[in-house]
């Protein structure tokens, strides 16, 4: 019986192994192949928040936001969040490894390489974060979307769509090229194969130049950079605000080379800088028809990808000459009549300076017979009749404010702001009469208030300062009143009128009390620069976008009285008004407006 029971056992044992065993180890395994292929279902939700967030940093912010701090928070937050949807990729999407590892060896590989490829406009742009501000963003976001489209496609098919779709993201941007940057530092992107408009300029038929001007002596109506003295300020003049009914009437519009300049304008004479292909210009035009009159050229020419070609600077005007620096430090003093030289020189060569990422901007100042010019942060003196060099200032690092002569205690002096801080010069001799030091940079040159203060911005949308100098025997004492940053003027020049100050905050007007620096009221979302008539308590804009606005220099509220558009593209250079006739240009085109003047002074 034992050995039945044993026989029968071992037969029982050799039938379960043959028959249950099999199918319990198969129905294991499935169970483990499914647990494996669920765990390995992409995690997508936290990749399309982080896309989703990163959107609203880098895209939405700056269009419903202004100043330095929405620049920053879209710049930043776009490269931030990108970091962070590799960082989920790489170890929390729970896709399988050899996708996550091409992946961000794909993205890095490109990264890399594509940006040789580029043009030197996005190559360089934004101190060469151009690229990296726009592919980065694109090719995550894109990568989220592919995620998701693609996370129940198997096998090749997703390796290669993967990789299509980050190499569209980081290499579109070779098809593209950036004609400059907005106040707001977003590109302005054309296909890399258009034209560009100064490209444009130079294959149309040039006009003939006239023969001869008009004898007589002429009067120095604007002599320079913001005017006579240099504060974007205009007296004796009353126009009509109610445009709907007395639109400005447009006398001529006339394409013109690029170039950050404005105007001087002296009788019907018009003086400006210009760039057209290797010659840089200084032009002379007729105020009421816009004819060319007479053209200076110079074989020099300067790019950067933030403002394009040409120029930065607005020519002098004193007596009978015209000065004028180019972007490449070329210094001339020419006859204002027919722009004959009387002497030129090189001025970056003089002091062996090295041209700064955005050239030289500075706009020469004269005082008696002395022409005052910067050369980034060092100050130059030349005899304004005989080029001789007088003194120079000491070294400044990488600078582009302009000179601005002042009169502080019945003292003549030049006020100039640079990287080490804000510093009175004496005109003569260069003596250094008093200083402010500090760590900054400046664009905007110091402001002269109507009470005899001073203010320096910091530059770069940081802070503004007011401060009063007094002189005591010998020596001259600085005293500090406050520091805003309600107002953080950065290249757009601001005035001061009946106590307050008017300028940008980024892209918004702004008004900002001159005894404590609080503000009264910010506006709009435009840009540009700004001109006050003082008389009538009005201020005109032209905006970054070339339209022309007005509103009421009124520190109790912002109000817009009229506006129309003006000139095509963007729209850097200052206005200039002269009698009544308004002037206005970019790297584009220059036009003349004839405004309605107000006879009746109990109205405007």
């Amino acid at each position: 019986m034992i050995s039945i029971y044993f026989v029968t056992y071992q037969k029982f044992n050799r039938y379960k192994q043959a028959h249950f065993q099999p199918k319990n180890i198969t129905m294991n395994s499935n169970k483990q192949n499914s647990l494996s292929a669920k765990d390995t279902k992409i995690s997508i939700i936290p990749g399309l928040v982080l896309a989703t967030l990163q959107w609203i940093l880098w895209f939405l912010v700056p269009k419903f936001s202004a100043g330095g701090t929405a620049t920053m928070i879209s710049v930043f937050g776009g490269l931030a969040f990108g970091i962070f949807i590799i960082i989920w990729w790489l170890f929390f999407s729970r896709a399988p490894k050899l996708e996550r590892f091409v992946a961000v060896g794909l993205m890095v590989i490109f990264l890399m390489i594509i940006p040789e490829f580029t043009h030197a406009s996005i190559k360089t742009g934004l101190s060469g974060l151009m690229y990296y501000v726009y592919a980065v963003p694109v090719m995550t976001i894109s990568f989220v979307l592919w995620a998701l489209a693609f996370r129940k496609i198997k096998g090749n098919m997703r390796l290669i769509s993967m990789t299509v779709t980050i190499l569209i993201a980081t290499g579109i941007w070779t098809l593209f090229k950036s004609d400059g940057i907005t106040g707001n530092a977003s590109a302005q992107l054309k296909w890399r194969w258009a034209q560009s408009n100064e490209q444009l300029l130079l294959a149309e038929t040039e006009s003939m130049l006239s023969a001869s001007t008009e004898s007589g002596t002429f009067d120095i109506l604007w002599s320079g950079f913001r005017g006579n003295n240099r504060d974007g300020v205009v007296y004796n003049t009353h126009i009509n605000t109610n445009w709907s009914e007395n639109t400005p009437k447009e006398l001529w519009r006339r394409p013109i080379g690029s170039g950050c300049g404005s105007f001087a304008v002296k009788g019907n004479l018009l003086f400006t800088q210009e760039q057209r292909g290797e010659e840089e210009m200084v032009s002379c035009y007729h105020l009421e028809s816009g004819e060319p009159i007479w053209q200076h050229t110079d074989s020099a020419r300067f790019w950067d990808s933030h403002a394009g070609a040409g120029p930065r600077s607005t020519p002098t005007l004193t007596d009978s000459l015209i000065c004028s620096q180019g972007a490449t430090g070329i210094v001339n003093v020419m006859k204002s009549i027919d722009g004959s030289v009387l002497w030129t020189r090189n001025a970056a060569e003089d002091i062996q300076d090295t041209i700064p990422g955005w050239g030289y901007c500075s706009s020469p100042v004269i005082v008696d017979s002395i022409l005052v010019t910067a050369i980034s942060g060092t100050l130059i003196a030349y005899n304004l009749l005989t080029g001789d060099m007088l003194w120079t200032g000491a070294e400044g690092g990488e600078n582009y404010s302009s000179p601005h002569l002042a009169s502080i205690e019945g003292i003549k002096q030049i006020l100039y702001s640079n990287p080490k801080g804000t510093t009175s010069f004496e005109p003569n001799t260069g003596k250094v009469l008093w200083e402010r030091k500090w760590e900054m940079s400046a664009i905007v040159q110091p402001a002269i208030t109507e009470s005899g203060d001073i203010l320096i911005s910091e530059g770069y949308k940081k802070a503004i300062h007011k401060i009063s100098v007094t002189k005591q025997n010998e020596n001259w004492k600085i005293k500090e009143h406050w520091t805003s940053t309600n107002i953080k003027p950065d290249f757009n020049d601001l005035v001061t009128h009946k106590g307050f100050i008017y300028g940008f905050e980024g892209l918004s007007l702004t008004c900002i009390d001159l005894k404590d620096g609080e503000r009264k009221w910010k506006n709009g979302r435009f840009g540009g620069q700004i001109i006050l008539l003082a008389d009538q308590d009005l201020l005109i804009v032209v905006t970054e976008k070339g339209k022309l606005l007005l509103a009421d220099a009124n520190p109790e509220e912002f109000k817009k009285l009229a506006e129309i558009p003006a000139i095509k593209g963007k729209t850097w250079n200052h206005p200039v008004l002269v009698k009544d006739i308004l002037l206005v240009r970019n790297m584009n085109e220059m036009v003349a407006y004839k405004l309605a003047l107000v006879t009746n002074l109990s109205s405007k």
